[in-house]
Parts: structure tokens; C-alpha cells; sequence
């Protein structure tokens, strides 16, 4: 495929500032930003009209869309929901595993591996983020409780074998046995290491994090609140520098907490996710999230027991959309927290999250009400909403 491409006449954020300028991309990376650029013979153009473009968005905890779950999804599935999530601005994503029996998700890693040697359209599968089943029973969501188990190195190399390597990231709970040892042995691998479906004590949280963790998942969901007495997980991950996650769709954070967090912890710390389920693109009905039943009412995905909330019906773009509206600044502003934070969080963003020469060509062309105009994998156009 020719990963060639000349973006001309957009406002593109370089260095943290629209410039109106043309973008070369030779081979699937920026060759050239500058003003007038001329078109060679063979390489094909796209005329962004001055609207934005920003770099393409990185999804990094997502369990599906458009009617595929990725605890259930066949390699057509895997292409079916990739090029979705290109309609929406993705163009790199961590397909994110539920808790599952061994044998699945062993089935599961397997799956996504081949697919992304193969996927040529949508958006690029960069890796595998394993959610469990290393997590605590107490604040287990939507996890299947059964299935939830006790940290083991040798399963985990177990699992990266048969994904070649592709597990990027893995969220476990602090206070599981074994748990500050396993990050420690982990992280030092360059799997990033998350913590999250926590209760765990303030103490615990900072020996995971000095051991080797560098996000907390769906920060203040299925988490220990702070406390004035007890500041809990949540104290720990707002006093350090890693980085959080928000779903910032209304329902999982209040608009306030999500400009808290943000003021906490700084722009370039925060890390929008989707955390998305089957049902993202589609309307209201009855879902499976792994081995869960679930029920979506009003864009609200709860398990069909009605005892938690299971994931989100939320895309990228609609994100950055709610992050306008919830903090009153401009897209440029807000563009590092779903590419530059998420690639640099999964060891990537030394050819992904910003639009520089010498990077890969990943962009996602904007509205001016911030809808996807068209978006870009490695120089190749995977979305044209023309």
C-alpha cells in the first residue's frame, strides 16, 4: 500500500500551535511541514480547507464498538471495529481484554496478534492492554468475579509469547497478594503497568507506583475515594506523576472532577480513554462485555444485574468534543490528552502523539464544530467522511 500523501492548506498543530502549512508524508512518515509545498508526480494530495489537523487519537483502553467485543471478536471483527474507530479519529488503539478464563484469553491474545499483522485498514492495532485478571474482588466492576486470580509472572510471559510481545499494558490491583512484586518483574520487561479496580491503602498505592506503575485506569471508578484521613489510592495517584485516565463522557466523571484532575495533575498527566464496549456507535439495547450480559439505557452501559456500571458508549471524537464543553478550551489545547499522554504512557512516543518530522504520519483532520473530516495511518487516508 502507498503510505505517500501531501496534506496541503491545514492549520496544524506544531509545537502546541496551529500553523497554517502543507504536510509531506513519504513512505507512512513526515518528510516536510512547511507553507506551498508542491505536489510531486504519483503522490496523491488532500486539500484539509484550513480546518484543523491535529494528530491522530490514541485509544488505549477499549473493549470494542459497532456490535464487536473484544473478548469475543474473530479477526473480521477486529478489522470491522478498527476501521469504526478510524471514522472516529482514532488511528492507533490497545485492544483491551476483560477478565476471561485462561483458555480465552489466550484465544483472545492470539486473535488480535494476527490481526495486526494482517489489518490494512482503520486504525492501527499498537498493542494488547490486558485488564485482570489480577484484580481484587472488592472493586471488581464489571470483572467476573470468579475469574479474578492471583498474580503469576510465569502465566503473564506465558501470555506475551503467545502475543509476540504485544501486551503493552496490564492493569492489577495493588492490594492483591503478590501484586508490588509482580510490577515490580513486569515493568522492567517495558509492559506499562496500571493500577486501578482499587481499594487499596494510600501506603500500598505509592509501593506500586515507586515499584515500576505509571497510570492509574478509569481514575476515581471502581476506585477508593480520598479521604481527609484516609487519602487511599486515589491520594496516592494524584500526589505522583503518573499518568490517569478519564473517561470523560459525563457519566464516569462530572464535568467538575474532570477539571480537577486536570488542575491536579497537570495537561500533559491525563490520559482520555474511551474505555468503550460493543455498543459504541450503536443505539440503546442488550450487549455482552466478555462473559457479561449487558444493558445500555440512555448511553449508559450497566451490567444487566443493574449492580455496576460496564464500560462506556463513548468514542474519541465524541471526548475531545465533551473536554471542549467541560473545560472551555480549544481542541489544540486539549489534543496531548488523547495522543501525545497515551503514546508516551505506552512507550511510543518517539513515533506517535504529535505532528513533527521524523514521526509517523498519523492525523486527524477537524470541523470547525470538531467532527471528523478524515483521518490518517501512516500517510494512508483510512476515513473520509466525504
Amino acid at each position: 500500500m502507498k503510505r505517500d500523501m501531501l496534506i496541503q492548506n491545514g492549520n496544524v498543530l506544531i509545537d502546541n500551535k496551529l500553523i497554517l502549512a502543507d504536510v509531506l508524508v513519504l513512505d507512512g512518515v513526515i518528510a516536510k511541514i512547511k507553507k506551498g509545498i508542491k505536489a510531486e508526480a504519483g503522490i496523491p494530495t488532500y486539500n484539509a480547507q484550513r480546518n484543523l489537523v491535529l494528530p491522530g487519537f490514541i485509544d488505549v483502553h477499549t473493549h470494542g464498538g459497532v456490535g464487536v467485543d473484544m473478548n469475543n471478536a474473530s479477526g473480521e471483527d477486529v478489522k470491522k471495529v478498527s476501521e469504526f474507530f478510524a471514522s472516529q479519529g482514532v488511528t492507533g488503539f490497545l485492544p483491551t481484554l476483560l477478565t476471561d478464563s485462561q483458555e480465552r484469553l489466550t484465544q483472545c491474545i492470539h486473535t488480535i496478534t494476527e490481526a495486526k499483522k494482517t489489518l490494512s485498514t482503520g486504525a492501527k492495532i499498537l498493542g494488547i492492554h490486558m485488564e485482570g485478571p489480577y484484580l481484587c474482588k472488592d472493586y471488581k466492576g464489571a470483572m467476573p468475579e470468579s475469574l479474578l486470580q492471583l498474580p503469576s509472572v510465569e502465566e503473564f510471559e506465558e501470555y506475551q509469547r503467545v502475543a509476540e510481545g504485544n501486551i503493552l499494558r496490564i492493569t492489577v490491583s495493588p492490594e492483591v497478594e503478590g501484586v508490588p512484586e509482580f510490577i515490580e518483574k513486569v515493568s522492567k520487561t517495558g509492559v506499562a503497568v496500571s493500577i486501578g479496580h482499587s481499594g487499596a491503602d494510600y501506603d500500598r498505592a505509592w509501593r506500586c507506583i515507586h515499584g515500576g506503575a505509571v497510570s492509574a485506569t478509569h481514575t476515581f471508578n471502581a476506585m477508593k475515594l480520598m479521604h481527609q484521613h484516609y487519602p487511599a489510592i486515589s491520594g496516592a495517584i494524584l500526589e505522583s506523576d503518573i499518568y490517569c485516565e478519564a473517561i470523560c463522557d459525563g457519566i464516569h466523571l462530572h464535568p467538575g472532577t474532570v477539571r480537577i484532575l486536570l488542575k491536579t495533575k497537570g495537561y500533559n498527566r491525563v490520559v482520555a480513554v474511551t474505555d468503550s464496549i460493543m455498543a459504541a456507535g450503536l443505539g440503546d439495547g442488550k450487549y455482552k462485555l466478555g462473559v457479561n450480559d449487558i444493558v445500555v439505557t440512555n448511553g449508559d452501559a450497566m451490567l444487566a444485574d443493574g449492580t455496576s456500571r460496564a464500560g462506556s458508549t463513548l468514542t474519541m471524537s465524541r471526548a475531545l468534543r465533551n473536554l471542549v464543553q467541560f473545560t472551555g478550551k480549544e481542541p489544540q489545547e486539549l489534543s496531548c490528552l488523547l495522543s501525545q499522554n497515551p503514546a508516551d504512557m505506552i512507550g511510543l512516543g518517539h513515533r506517535k502523539g504529535c505532528i513533527k518530522e521524523g514521526m509517523d504520519a498519523d492525523m486527524v483532520i477537524l470541523n470547525k464544530s470538531y467532527h471528523v473530516l478524515a483521518t490518517f495511518v501512516e500517510g494512508v487516508k483510512m476515513f473520509d467522511a466525504q
